[in-house]
């Protein structure tokens, strides 16, 4: 009896997986250099450091929600200073402009023209610190810029560089002088972040850092084109399609929940997750396997990032509020329903 063939797509799928193996491990040399450069000044917050390398990767926008004195803001610099690239941060407040933001146009009186002043967008990493003390005008106008990466001042519009990306932190909504974002503005940070108090051993070393005097500064260890050739080789992470189906399901869980014996959360969801969470689901597991140093992506680095991605796409109802659920039980219940292929 002759032997069974093997099946040459499969043989070549394999050389594939490696060659993209071997690129990720060229590629992503640097992510030590700045893990290491970003730990000389923030102590624990390992998963807010990872998240928001995961956006620098993946191309998308990061929101951080946590108390005040949490680091947030702290951290944001210090990843930006480890990066040879432009940084502003911006203090949103409730008297701020949308002028101020993006920019405007100024009369010369010696030409006898209008010239553009552009605002402080201009630059590759925006800390938007505080993003929801302004208002509703103020934060719609990082719209434009989020989505598209560009700017309209007059009748022009203007390129931002690339990498562009806005890190943006807000206290609880709950917090005095507040505005809850526009609901289409959430939808445009890929993450979410939940920032929690540190641990009492973490705390502790804060502590005797804090004492022992300021801060030590960081020095610019990565390039610009080491992110952008990272993004590229992210692009070309291996993705299986029993992988791309769990995604799928994940999300239409949220929307339909009864389809996948949630019948329980249909009166607690108003609206489920959108179709850019399932793209920024499948970019940000690439940008988490990436981290890892693998060329493929498996379904724990969905399950890892699936909270960050979901927690702000997910709509509850008046009902859920009145039951005190959060949307963060919403989504772990869906993660913890579907099966893992």
């Amino acid at each position: 009896m002759e032997g069974r063939l093997e099946n040459p797509r499969d043989d070549t799928m394999h050389h594939d997986i490696e060659a993209i193996q071997q690129r990720i491990h060229a590629e992503s040399a640097f992510v030590e250099r700045l893990l290491d450069a970003v730990g000389r000044v923030i102590v624990g917050q390992r998963t807010m450091i990872e998240r928001l390398l995961i956006g620098l990767l993946a191309d998308g926008h990061v929101l951080m929600e946590g108390v005040p004195g949490l680091a947030k803001t702290m951290t944001v610099r210090t990843l930006a200073d480890a990066v040879a690239t432009t940084f502003r941060r911006i203090q949103f407040t409730p008297d701020l402009l949308p002028a101020d933001l993006i920019g405007t146009l100024v009369y010369d009186p010696r030409q006898s023209e209008f010239k553009t002043r552009k605002g402080p967008i201009f630059a590759n990493i925006i800390l938007a610190d505080e993003i929801n003390r302004s208002p509703a005008k103020v934060q719609s106008a990082l719209l434009e810029a989020m989505q598209e990466r560009t700017v309209t001042i007059g009748d022009a519009s203007y390129a931002l560089d690339s990498p562009f990306l806005v890190l943006a932190t807000q206290n609880p909504i709950e917090q005095e002088g507040t505005y809850p974002l526009p609901e289409a503005q959430v939808d445009r940070f890929m993450l979410k972040l939940a920032v929690t108090y540190p641990g009492k051993d973490e705390e502790l070393e804060i502590l005797r850092r804090m004492a022992g005097g300021p801060a030590p500064e960081v020095e610019a260890v990565v390039e610009p084109d080491e992110i952008l050739r990272a993004r590229k080789a992210v692009e070309l992470i291996y993705m299986d399609p029993q992988v791309e189906r769990y995604i799928v399901d994940l999300v239409f869980a949220t929307r339909s929940p009864k389809d996948y014996d949630l019948g329980d959360l249909s009166d607690l969801i108003a609206f489920g997750a959108s179709p850019r969470a399932t793209i920024n689901l499948a970019r940000a597991a690439r940008a988490h396997a990436f981290l890892r140093r693998r060329g493929y992506v498996t379904p724990e680095d969905v399950r890892s990032i699936g909270p960050d991605v979901l927690r702000h796409r997910v709509l509850l109802t008046y009902e859920a509020e009145a039951e005190e659920v959060t949307a963060e039980t919403v989504v772990n219940r869906v993660l913890n329903r579907i099966e893992v292929p």
